[in-house]
């Protein structure tokens, strides 16, 4: 039991907010793709799928890490840097969770099988790329958006425009948000050499958060509008609007635990997304 706890912890299960940002925007990808109806089995692969994927994410990032995260006060208890959790067992798991995850994609078609081993490629490369760019940010908004193509791809069989501009939507909202978690360790990160958008935009983050969400927002509203959405979903995203103005408010002082607290908050900001776009279908007048 002691085992299992320590992997619990290094999958981040007992910390839900990164499985429930990647869930978001499969959600709002399924219910776009299907006109609010989606496939039972479909839906039952991708929410699955994201636990476990985010869950495989977290191990192979604190494997990619563990020589950094005992030098940064929010991540030095992770298992891995405190050395309850060896390598070789973290790798293991990796692959268990990768293969479950994989399992579930060959229930679907052809297509989503094959965009599966793109996503699967960026999860496993994107714990690397703070060590090489300023970037990982949007590194990760593609990480976190591939489901949107993968979900069009297993309910319709096809990528329409509108599975590009959800996909566009997702990396800009990634890069707003992971920006304002980037911003809680960038003391840290300068100390020991890693790289982020919190850094490279410097006095400028919340200025860059915000256009990001904005960016987000107007990627969102012109989905809408191909698709004929109309109140309800529009009345989502005004609220996500005023979601964002709240984060730019915690993050003015740039304090660590504010900017955590305006990073937590995107939570919301994909809910109230996703429960406009859901009943908008769900109460339009049947044409």
């Amino acid at each position: 039991m002691v085992r299992l706890r320590e992997y619990a912890l290094l999958m981040r299960l007992h910390r839900p907010i990164g499985t429930l940002l990647l869930l978001w925007p499969v959600l709002w990808a399924l219910w776009i793709a299907a006109a609010g109806r989606p496939s039972w089995h479909v839906f039952a692969v991708f929410v699955i799928g994201t636990v476990l994927m985010r869950s495989a994410g977290c191990v192979i990032n604190d494997y990619a890490d563990r020589h950094f995260d005992a030098h940064v006060e929010r991540t030095r208890d992770r298992p891995l840097a405190a050395g309850r959790v060896s390598a070789r067992e973290a790798l293991i798991l990796f692959f268990v969770l990768a293969l479950a995850a994989f399992a579930l994609v060959l229930t679907l078609d052809r297509f989503t099988i094959l965009l599966s081993f793109v996503g699967a490629a960026l999860a496993i490369s994107y714990p690397f790329m703070k060590r090489y760019t300023h970037l990982p940010q949007f590194y990760l908004g593609a990480a976190f958006g591939w489901g949107v193509p993968m979900a069009f791809a297993a309910q319709t069989g096809h990528l329409p425009v509108e599975a590009w501009l959800l996909f566009l939507a997702t990396l800009c909202w990634a890069v707003a948000y992971d920006t304002a978690y980037a911003m809680v360790d960038r003391d840290d990160d300068l100390k020991i050499g890693v790289k982020s958008t919190a850094i490279l935009f410097g006095h400028a983050d919340r200025a860059m958060i915000a256009l990001f969400h904005a960016l987000t927002l107007g990627l969102l509203a012109w989905t809408g509008a191909r698709v004929g959405l109309g109140l309800f979903y529009d009345s989502g995203l005004v609220v996500a609007a005023g979601l964002a103005g709240w984060q730019q408010w915690l993050l003015r002082g740039r304090e660590r635990d504010e900017c955590f607290r305006a990073f937590l908050n995107n939570n919301r900001f994909g809910a109230v997304v996703f429960a406009g776009l859901a009943l908008d279908y769900l109460l339009r007048t049947p044409t």
